[in-house]
Order: structure tokens, then C-alpha cells, then sequence
């Protein structure tokens, strides 16, 4: 059996996996995989499933699960892919959890499954707290990381504004949906002894330590 290494991070919105999975990609040599980046590629160079997620997209529905399942299944097929990967907000729910283990199975199954906790009132924190520059692009955070002028981005003087998925109400509801969807895999993962927790109120540092001992208990740090 050609095996593969496969890691699932898991976390409320705001917990850090997308850092982890990025440090993670720099140390390991693993792509790190997000279902945001894989839709945008889709979308973006029109394949012949973005435009089937664009359908859906224009009809103001959800793209089925099945549709995201596939894109998932054609980028774990790429190059950069072959030794396994870090997959960062997918599976989203036991339906794709499912279909990923199928899809794993000939290469050894997914691995670990690193669970970051945070509170929900640090997630709001640290989400709600994120500023933009609208022109070069750079991230801020009022509290952790202000500018040295408000509203004001220090690299090229641009205005600082607050994304719509960083506001209240849509944070709040996109942890709804995170509880209603994706909470029931830590349990779906904790079953197959594939779930380690970690505390995610750390440094960044600190929790990539405590990451790479995991891995390496578990036999699968390359």
C-alpha cells in the first residue's frame, strides 16, 4: 500500500486551523487544502465544476455535498497531493467525513485529527476584531495587532475596513452553523481514536510545538 498522510483540523471559526495548516505545509512538505481555495480555483477557471457549483450558486442554493466531495477527490489527485495532505475546512459534516474516509482508504485513511479549542467569545473576538486594507490586501487586528494609525494600513496608507464575514452577526451565525454541521465530527473522529485536542488561547508558536509532538506520537511526522 502506497500510504499517505492525511491530517484534519478542526475548530470554531477564528481557532487558527488555516495558520496551523499553513506552518504545518511549510514544515511537512504537505499541501495545505481548503474547500475556500479549492471553490475559488473552480470558479475562477470555470472547470467543469465550478460551473456546476455556479448553478447551484446562481439559483441562490447550496452546493451539494457531492459536488464539493468531487473537487475535494479531483485535488487529492494532484502532484503536489501524493504523499498526503492537510485538509483545512473540509469535511464540513459526517456526510463528506465519510466520503473523505473513502476516498483515503488506499492510502491508509486520514491520520490524525487535531481538534484547537477555543471559547466562542474568543472567536468573536478575534474574528470581529480583523481589519483589512482595502487596497494592498494586509490584516490588521484592533486589539492583537492595531495599526500605528486607526483605520489607516502602516504599508501603503490605504483604508482599513471590516469584511461582511467579519461582522457580528455573521460570525455569530457562522458558528451556528458550525455546531449544527460540523461539531458531530469530533465525536464521528473521537470514536476512531483519531482526535487529539489542543488549547487553542496560545501562541501561534506554542500550539505548532504541541502540534509536531502529536504528530510525531503518532508516527506520521515526516
Amino acid at each position: 500500500m502506497n500510504r499517505r498522510t492525511f491530517f484534519v483540523l478542526l475548530g470554531v471559526p477564528g481557532a487558527g486551523k488555516g495558520t496551523q495548516a499553513k506552518l504545518l505545509e511549510d514544515r511537512l512538505g504537505l499541501p495545505q487544502i481548503s474547500t475556500g481555495d479549492i471553490f475559488r480555483y473552480n470558479l475562477k477557471n470555470k472547470t467543469e465544476l465550478g460551473l456546476l457549483a455556479q448553478s447551484y450558486m446562481d439559483k441562490g442554493e447550496l452546493v451539494p455535498d457531492e459536488v464539493t466531495i468531487r473537487m475535494v477527490e479531483d485535488r487529492l489527485q494532484q502532484a503536489d497531493a501524493l504523499q498526503g495532505a492537510i485538509l483545512d475546512g473540509f469535511p464540513r459534516n459526517l456526510i463528506q467525513a465519510e466520503a473523505l474516509d473513502q476516498m483515503t482508504a488506499p492510502y491508509g485513511g486520514v491520520s490524525l485529527v487535531p481538534l484547537i479549542h477555543i471559547s466562542d467569545e474568543d472567536a468573536m473576538l478575534r474574528i470581529t476584531g480583523r481589519r483589512v486594507c482595502r487596497s494592498c490586501g494586509a490584516v490588521y487586528h484592533i486589539e492583537f495587532n492595531p495599526p500605528k494609525k486607526e483605520g489607516v494600513c502602516g504599508l501603503d496608507g490605504g483604508e482599513l475596513y471590516q469584511r461582511d464575514d467579519d461582522k457580528p452577526e455573521t460570525v455569530r451565525n457562522r458558528l451556528y452553523v458550525y455546531y449544527k454541521q460540523t461539531s458531530p465530527l469530533v465525536g464521528y473522529y473521537f470514536a476512531k481514536g483519531l482526535l487529539v485536542e489542543l488549547d487553542g488561547n496560545r501562541s501561534i508558536e506554542s500550539v505548532q510545538s504541541e502540534l509536531m509532538e502529536l504528530l510525531a506520537e503518532k508516527e506520521v511526522a515526516q
